[in-house]
């Protein structure tokens, strides 16, 4: 498959539940032009806590090495659980990796989007560190949970894929209220700047939908949902599930 870029975040390499795997069988199967990594790629935050880095995280990295040599443009878009990076943007590695905070992208179809990872738009990462800190092993515990329910589930004869951590952020009042907040505050920054759109992560939710006048493009993650978002040749923007 042959995309002119693709856009992916929230790979949270340094971490147990990353499905590095998974992800290198996508960059096997797939070309592009350009891949935007848009922050979270590596978890400086979980590193910390307990350093974990199989060979598979480390192969992602060797594979994306090898790509910008063979041509591709990489862009390392940086988020907050890679935030030891920002002391060095903006940052060139050879000719084709650029580190950057935020980065403006023109579509095929001429079209400028604003790419961030999300974490400047977020009250809680920006002004209550510590209690966003505290969210990040929230999430680990559930998905630490999620392991077990889904023994459980096999074990009875469901064998669909469930998450608890996906349902309680799709679920919950204050979670839902979070996302959509967060939407929009994104979407007004880019029509004040004037951008037809934007194009982000940081809160593991793949979309693409227009908010008011700006299309908001979200990539997801690879922690649980393995998504990614292309640009086909035709100008238009598609969300893949790899699993």
């Amino acid at each position: 498959m042959k995309y002119k870029s693709i856009f992916l975040s929230d790979i949270h390499l340094g971490t147990k539940f990353s499905k590095a795997e998974i992800f290198l069988d996508f960059l096997k199967k797939v070309e592009s032009e350009n891949i935007f990594l848009i922050g979270d790629i590596i978890d400086g935050w979980a590193i910390k806590r307990k350093f974990k880095w199989p060979q598979s995280h480390s192969d992602v990295i060797q594979k994306l090495l090898r790509a910008s040599r063979k041509g591709v443009n990489i862009y390392y878009i940086i988020g907050n659980h890679d935030d030891f990076l920002r002391p060095f943007v903006p940052l060139m590695l050879g000719d084709r990796i650029q580190i950057v905070n935020e980065l403006e992208y023109i579509s095929l179809k001429k079209k400028r989007y604003y790419i961030v990872h999300g974490d400047f738009f977020d009250s809680i990462t920006m002004t209550k560190k510590w209690l966003a800190h505290l969210g990040d092993i929230g999430y680990d515990l559930l998905l630490n949970i999620n392991v077990v329910f889904s023994y459980i589930r096999q074990k009875i004869g469901y064998k669909k894929y469930w998450s608890l951590s996906k349902y309680v952020k799709d679920n919950v009042k204050q979670s839902v209220n979070f996302i959509n907040h967060y939407e929009n505050i994104l979407s007004e920054y880019a029509h004040k700047n004037k951008y037809d759109g934007v194009i982000c992560g940081h809160i593991h939710k793949a979309e693409i939908k227009m908010v008011d006048t700006i299309e908001y493009m979200n990539s997801g993650d690879w922690v649980e949902s393995c998504t990614v978002l292309v640009e086909r040749f035709d100008g238009e923007f598609e969300i893949i599930h790899w699993q």
